[in-house]
């Protein structure tokens, strides 16, 4: 039993999702006793779902690395942080030396979105290192919105999300807010927020092919062949045209591109792109009529729109509908959140910029150009493998799993295990970890403090939150800023031993003289007391929209007033934020980009081809994020989850029983999933969740071996990718089906 004399509360930002909920944690001592919504947040008041209360068991997870683990006649042994970093000056280096900066790559996977310290100064890793080999989990996930936001905003974050508090119509497309509370759009309670809309009159529709949690609760729901999104969308912006429905309002002169886009639209007519994505001509005629006559509405599409081979295309029409029936950047529509810090269409000259650029160079291999700095993590295998100048030798993971989470895992973990070195930073010892020869162990997020750098620029409502560290660190580990600040100093050559509080501030030096010349040691003055992520956020803060300037405004905020404010400060509801939001050299919307334009011939093309008979998607459960989560009790007991769905008209077509096994194949790949029959589905479409397949030898995951599920991804080929983002094409894959005897 708690004693009642050590209890205390204390409050942490949930780092499990992009809600962002905030969380009220009861301590005995250094002990968690319970976990639950904190009601004076700002933010979530009071919200929480089963990833925040299985917060605790992260924390106390046995299988949770605590230590370094270096591999010693392969197994792997416990060791210090001095011998550790020792171990990666001397291997490493040389590697560089002989082979150059590119014989070193760089992964780092999406639960570094919630890690201010790896936020913040994978940069600086990075730089250091100076490969052109940069991978990430967004190649995954969410590029496409990326490069459509950049290619007609400006700026790769300014992403529009919907303003579901003041809307009454959304279109939600391959999107499952009601699991996910939000996907690039952080929504805390959607449940709550869509009942309350609902309740006022408004109406949602949702297009999806599965009967999702979110369209169980909305007023309408089509069913779309997996992969057509961007007919759908196509059809819509052609009606809108044809039907003189086009209401730019205020946007008009802010607006590039408008007849471009009516030229080019010209031939998806609803009743040429009906068939292709599944849905009736009249119906894509009456959604675009209800969206241009609504008064406030959005179309919000997400990871079902993003991961296809049309994932920019469809990003740019989501966009384009918005802007064409005037819901861009209105109350009720589709708005752009204004975060307190680090958010880049908030810094420079407003209402004009440099833009973005992309394939400033293509990876050596398959010639996939470079986005954001990055390159597809589908092309890292074959970067290995692949003998010759710029050949991969090293790698460094980061908080990734890509042998689970990227098409053909199975070729990238014989790829990994012909690397030279290979290390990562990490909270398990998992299917990539495992083929590392140094293991550092990453922080529990209790032991971290945290300021949301990501989720602030997609947040429904504009506020500033800050947790301070929960628990203290063990052992003596490092806070992970400074592993990758080590990192970065034996990539320079300075050496394992650096001081690293004074490589920071080094660091940090340098980058005020650059964009503050005439204040910089002033500001090093004010800054003095912090160190590491902190006077990051610190001067980011008081520097941006709404911070203090150092004094110079005497009621803007600053981190000491977040951290006074019990469940941080609420900064409003988003605001029209057009012209100066925009960093495109016009200072306009770009809604023609000629990439994007050019990249109609492909689904002009394929508007010829029948679509294919079986296909398979993945699925969102709110039990299950990332493939680590498995690991924890709360949210691993229950139903067995890695079931296919199918519906009863293909069971009974293709032999299978409910219950049974299936194989399910694409070319020469196929595993054994077990059928769940379901009304759910689109005929034709077979679901099951990603992130499974914990059967692989070596790792140390207890809780995901003993139900380790199938993975998705071997079925995919990871040369499937949209050519604009480079994104990994993970859904509407082709498949045959068969009942396995016995």
């Amino acid at each position: 039993m708690p004693n009642d004399i050590n209890t205390h509360i204390v409050h942490r930002i949930c780092p499990l999702c992009e809600a962002c909920c905030g969380l009220e944690l009861k301590l005995d001592g250094n002990q968690i006793v319970n976990i639950r919504g904190h009601e004076a947040d700002v933010f979530s008041h009071g919200y929480i779902c089963p990833k925040g209360a299985s917060l605790k068991d992260l924390h106390n997870d046995p299988d949770r690395l605590r230590a370094p683990l270096l591999k010693r006649d392969g197994k792997f042994v416990e060791i210090g942080w001095d011998e550790a970093f020792a171990e990666i000056e001397r291997r490493l280096l040389p590697i560089v030396a002989q082979h150059g900066g590119d014989a070193a790559a760089l992964v780092i996977g999406n639960p570094a979105a919630h890690k201010v310290g790896l936020m913040t100064y994978f940069p600086r890793l990075a730089k250091a290192l100076g490969s052109r080999n940069i991978f990430s989990a967004s190649t995954l996930d969410q590029m496409p919105k990326q490069l459509s936001a950049g290619l007609m905003f400006g700026t790769w974050l300014s992403v529009a999300v919907p303003d579901i508090e003041r809307s009454d119509f959304l279109l939600i497309l391959g999107a499952n807010p009601m699991v996910s509370n939000g996907s690039l759009w952080t929504v805390p309670d959607f449940r709550g927020k869509a009942k309350a809309m609902r309740a006022r009159g408004g109406r949602i529709v949702v297009v999806d092919p599965r009967r999702s949690e979110t369209a169980a609760v909305a007023d309408e729901h089509h069913f779309i062949r997996p992969g057509a999104d961007v007919f759908l969308l196509l059809g819509l912006v052609q009606t809108l045209f044809d039907e003189k429905l086009v209401r730019l309002g205020r946007l008009a002169e802010h607006t590039n591109g408008v007849d471009q886009v009516a030229a080019a639209v010209q031939e998806f007519t609803p009743e040429r792109v009906a068939a292709r994505c599944g849905i009736a001509a009249p119906t894509i005629r009456a959604l675009a009529r209800e969206l241009a006559q609504a008064r406030h509405a959005a179309v919000y599409g997400r990871i079902g729109t993003c991961t296809q081979e049309y994932g920019t295309l469809c990003s740019w029409l989501v966009d384009v509908l918005n802007v064409l029936t005037g819901h861009l950047d209105a109350e009720g529509g589709a708005m752009f959140p204004k975060a307190a810090a680090f958010a880049a269409n908030t810094l420079g000259k407003p209402g004009s910029g440099r833009g973005i650029v992309t394939a400033r160079h293509k990876s050596r291999v398959s010639g996939a150009p470079e986005v954001m700095g990055e390159l597809p993590i589908t092309c890292l295998a074959e970067e290995i493998e692949t003998p010759g100048q710029g050949q991969v030798r090293a790698l460094i993971s980061i908080a990734g799993n890509p042998v689970l989470s990227a098409p053909n895992g199975e070729r990238l973990s014989a790829a990994l295990d012909m690397l030279d070195f290979m290390v990562s930073i990490d909270i398990y010892l998992n299917e990539t970890t495992r083929h590392a020869d140094l293991i550092l162990p990453g922080s529990s997020p209790l032991e971290d403090s945290h300021y949301d750098i990501v989720f602030q620029q997609f947040s429904h409502r504009n506020h500033a939150r800050y947790s301070d560290p929960i628990l203290p660190r063990v052992n003596g580990n490092p806070p992970e800023w400074q592993i990758l600040l080590r990192l970065a100093a034996i990539a320079q050559g300075r050496g394992a031993q650096l001081d690293i509080e004074a490589f920071d501030t080094e660091l940090f030096t340098a980058d005020l003289r650059r964009s503050a010349p005439a204040q910089a040691d002033a500001l090093l003055g004010a800054l003095a007391h912090l160190t590491g992520p902190e006077r990051q956020i610190e001067f980011s803060i008081r520097t941006g929209p709404y911070g203090d300037m150092f004094g110079q405004k005497p009621d803007g905020i600053n981190l000491g007033k977040i951290k006074a404010a019990q469940g941080g400060i609420d900064l409003g509801p988003m605001q029209a934020r057009i012209p100066e939001l925009l960093r495109t050299p016009s200072g306009k919307i770009e809604l023609a980009p000629p990439m994007l334009m050019d990249d109609l011939k492909r689904p002009a093309a394929a508007l010829k081809e029948a679509a294919p008979e079986l296909v398979i998607v993945g699925r969102r459960h709110v039990r299950s994020g990332n493939s680590w989560m498995h690991n924890l009790p709360t949210l691993a007991k229950g139903p067995y989850r890695c079931t296919a769905l199918v519906h009863s008209s293909d069971v009974q077509r293709l032999g299978l029983h409910d219950g049974g096994m299936a194989q399910v194949a694409s070319g020469a790949r196929s595993i054994e999933v077990r059928v769940e029959t379901s009304e759910e589905m689109m005929p034709g479409v077979v679901s099951l969740p990603h992130g499974w397949g914990h059967d692989l030898s070596g790792i140390r995951m207890a809780v995901a071996a003993e139900r380790p599920g199938v993975n998705l991804n071997v079925l995919l080929d990871d040369a499937l990718r949209d050519p604009l983002s480079g994104n990994a094409v993970l859904s509407g894959i082709a498949i045959e089906m068969r009942p396995v005897q016995g």
